[in-house]
């Protein structure tokens, strides 16, 4: 039995505000080891509900935020970027559950540093006409894979968001969102505990989870955060201007769509 971990930050309980989460900050040191506790224990409860191996995806900003030393010698870490299947990298290595830990609700949304692969570049994303976040659309390419997303962490908001497109998966709420850079949250050591007991149950429960999946060819709406950043993106022949500050592309799969989504992410960074 495989299990794929990925970890965000943006989710972790004791986690607020811009500045815990890009690296040059202070506040960020303390962060990536609260991210890497985390990871810990939804490694550990993997590894309790009997998993034979379990790999750790680092996912946020430069893939590069968890101090290997500081994480569990069992698993296997995946970092590092650019990588084709990003968030997800690993399912590609044949996974039997898919963990979702530290994550956050999608761009415009009220939870907690809410946000949609990148906030500089991105105010809403949707694949077929259904609006959807970062969980969503790396479920969607887990799914792709035959792996089911079995498991989620966050915010209350978060979870509210995610809950619907994964039904039978476990949640476990790390914090409740009062504003975007505001909240109230578990102490790191409960949320730990929290999430160590809710991998393991949802390892165990695993094969009643099916993966969630976008069948066939899928039309992706991006919306720009600026018309400026629309114009960048339709440098791309095949974008088609669909307002001022959005586009619109057909992509034949889920991964294509969403290895086109991390592109012009990167091509934002033109106009930072």
């Amino acid at each position: 039995m495989k299990i794929l971990i990925s970890v965000d930050i943006e989710g972790v309980a004791g986690v607020y505000h811009p500045e815990q989460v890009r690296p040059g900050n202070p506040e960020y040191e303390r962060a990536r080891r609260l991210m890497a506790a985390e990871a810990n224990a939804a490694i550990a409860g993997a590894f309790d509900a009997g998993a034979a191996e379990v790999y750790v995806n680092d996912s946020h900003g430069g893939f590069r935020n968890m101090p290997p030393d500081l994480l569990d010698e069992r698993a296997q870490a995946i970092q590092g970027k650019p990588r084709y299947l990003s968030m997800v990298a690993g399912v590609e290595l044949g996974m039997d559950g898919v963990c979702l830990i530290g994550y956050h609700s999608r761009a415009q949304g009220r939870g907690i540093l809410a946000h949609t692969i990148n906030s500089f570049a991105f105010a809403r994303i949707a694949f077929n006409g259904q609006e959807l976040g970062e969980a969503g659309i790396y479920g969607a390419l887990a799914g792709a894979y035959g792996a089911p997303v079995i498991m989620g962490s966050g915010d209350d908001v978060f979870i509210a968001e995610t809950q619907p497109l994964f039904p039978r998966a476990r949640f476990v709420q790390t914090k409740r969102a009062t504003g975007q850079t505001s909240g109230i949250s578990l102490s790191p050591a409960q949320s730990c505990a929290a999430i160590r007991a809710g991998v393991a149950a949802a390892v165990q429960d695993r094969t009643a989870v099916p993966p969630f999946r976008i069948e066939g060819e899928i039309l992706v709406d991006v919306q720009a955060q600026t018309p400026a950043l629309a114009d960048l993106f339709c440098q791309w022949p095949t974008l088609e201007r669909s307002a001022s500050d959005a586009v619109r592309f057909q992509a034949p799969d889920t991964e294509s769509a969403v290895r086109m989504v991390n592109c012009l992410s990167a091509m934002s960074s033109m106009l930072r």
